[in-house]
């Protein structure tokens, strides 16, 4: 999976807001300029981003002096793949479709199969984690038991026989 730029600055800036929720609490807005500079996230970039959050309905704002964005929602309650589906769409697609929605034949046949494992995968990850979960620095049991996973770490794995079970 790769994460692209948006995702990752989505996700920076809704934990930021969720870190001024948690601290201050909801009614303290905090500025687009604060939020980018706090995370490096390009202001324009930033502001198109906390744009689509807000239709969304997981950021609020208000214009003026005392404007700003604050997180609409309980930081408990926003998962990391409700970011991601909100600036990217489905968190898996082959070639831009579902992976339920794609047919394969002959020998590749049960990749349809494969994506929709990944796709589970994906969200037992991102689903599972919350925004309050990165403010805090923990991570649900079930998700911080795959960092202590053979090969969780490395930058590149290639499967061995050993590797694969059957």
């Amino acid at each position: 999976m790769r994460v692209t730029a948006k995702a990752d600055y989505a996700i920076r800036a809704v934990v930021e807001l969720g870190a001024r929720h948690m601290e201050v609490g909801p009614s303290r807005p905090m500025k687009g300029d604060a939020i980018a500079t706090a995370q490096q996230i390009p202001m324009k970039f930033c502001e198109n981003i906390l744009a689509e959050l807000r239709a969304a309905g997981v950021v609020d704002s208000r214009r003026g002096t005392d404007g700003g964005y604050w997180l609409a929602r309980d930081p408990h309650s926003v998962r990391l793949g409700d970011i991601i589906r909100i600036v990217e769409g489905p968190l898996a697609a082959i070639r831009g479709e579902r992976p339920t929605d794609v047919e394969f034949v002959g020998a590749s046949a049960a990749m349809r199969e494969v994506w929709v494992a990944a796709r589970a995968a994906l969200r037992a990850v991102l689903d599972a984690v919350s925004v309050a979960d990165v403010v805090a620095g923990t991570l649900p049991p079930a998700v911080a038991a795959l960092l202590d996973e053979p090969g969780a770490w490395d930058t590149v794995r290639v499967t061995t026989d050993s590797d694969i079970s059957h």
